[in-house]
């Protein structure tokens, strides 16, 4: 697993864009990034109400059926279970993963956000972590202190599963989070569509292409 795409609707579009257009767009993001051939779509959708979220996976799921793409639901391990999504990414102060696990089906994949090594060291039963934030992100306005590649190296070094990176991931920070050992990359802003308005174009192929080409090649070294 090298890049997980983590939804966030309100990005997508326009403030008062009507719900139609919004979810259009990320059913759209989500057409695309399977076929880029991202590993993992994360719905992390945390204003929607049960019955709203669990129409969106449904939808979502609908796309990434028949594809290597595995779909997980954001800390809602009950919404996952129901509408039988690949999996789920637990926040750090949720259900620990060894207790989701038991109440899980065989297959079942499960994620686990991270701050410090303690944390990844006490995720027993997790599939992957997510570290971060590593840098400054948008997606945390009012964060003041991120890992930095110190710290996240030190997670990948306590951690007994692949650790994702998240928090102000950009293209030209690839080489950087690789050498800390990370397995690869999760984000939000760096999958956001180019273009403008409902239907821009996306251009997540060439993104998903230099993160697997790079991750990928350091699996490949001896």
């Amino acid at each position: 697993m090298n890049v997980c795409l983590v939804t966030d609707r309100r990005r997508l579009a326009d403030a008062d864009a009507p719900a139609a257009d919004v979810a259009r767009l990320l059913m759209a993001q989500a057409r695309v990034a399977v076929g880029a051939g991202v590993d993992v779509i994360q719905v992390r959708e945390r204003d929607l109400p049960s019955a709203d979220l669990s129409a969106l996976v449904a939808d979502l799921l609908a796309v990434t059926r028949g594809s290597p793409t595995r779909l997980v639901v954001n800390d809602r391990l009950d919404v996952a279970l129901a509408c039988r999504a690949d999996g789920v990414h637990l926040r750090s102060d949720s259900i620990a993963p060894a207790d989701a696990r038991r109440l899980a089906p065989a297959g079942f994949l499960i994620g686990r956000s991270v701050h410090t090594a303690d944390e990844a060291r006490d995720a027993s039963g997790a599939d992957y972590l997510v570290a971060g934030a590593v840098f400054a992100t948008p997606s945390k306005p009012g964060m003041t202190r991120w890992l930095g590649l110190e710290g996240l190296r030190s997670i990948v070094r306590a951690a007994s599963v692949p650790v994702l990176a998240i928090g102000g991931v950009t293209l030209d920070r690839l080489d950087e989070i690789a050498g800390t050992g990370a397995a690869g990359i999760a984000a939000i802003g760096l999958f956001q569509p180019s273009g403008e308005g409902p239907g821009g174009a996306f251009s997540l192929d060439d993104v998903v292409s230099r993160v697997h080409q790079r991750f990928d090649s350091l699996r490949a070294a001896p």
